[in-house]
């Protein structure tokens, strides 16, 4: 996502789009092109401002959790390789 936009905006774009501004008139008006519409429609589309600040919310846990997973994955391969080798 351009980050020239919140994701507020974004949502608010998307709003005054779906109340009936054609989508020509409504990138001209804030300076972004059709295709930004359209990749934010697909991302953000039927969202509401709390919407998208916990889908970030989880989005950075999930990111969190995944590293932690992988770091626990890395120490239970090196404690085996230990293991074998003491046999």
């Amino acid at each position: 996502m351009n980050k020239r936009f919140s994701e507020e905006q974004v949502i608010g774009f998307l709003g005054e789009a779906e109340a009936g501004l054609p989508i020509k008139e409504l990138c001209l008006l804030h300076g972004f092109s059709e295709a930004s519409n359209y990749l934010w429609r697909s991302e953000f589309g039927g969202m509401s401002v709390p919407d998208a600040k916990q889908l970030k919310e989880l989005e950075a846990e999930n990111t969190r959790l995944e590293k932690l997973l992988a770091e626990s994955l890395v120490e239970i391969e090196v404690t085996r390789e230990a293991l074998r080798k003491k046999w």
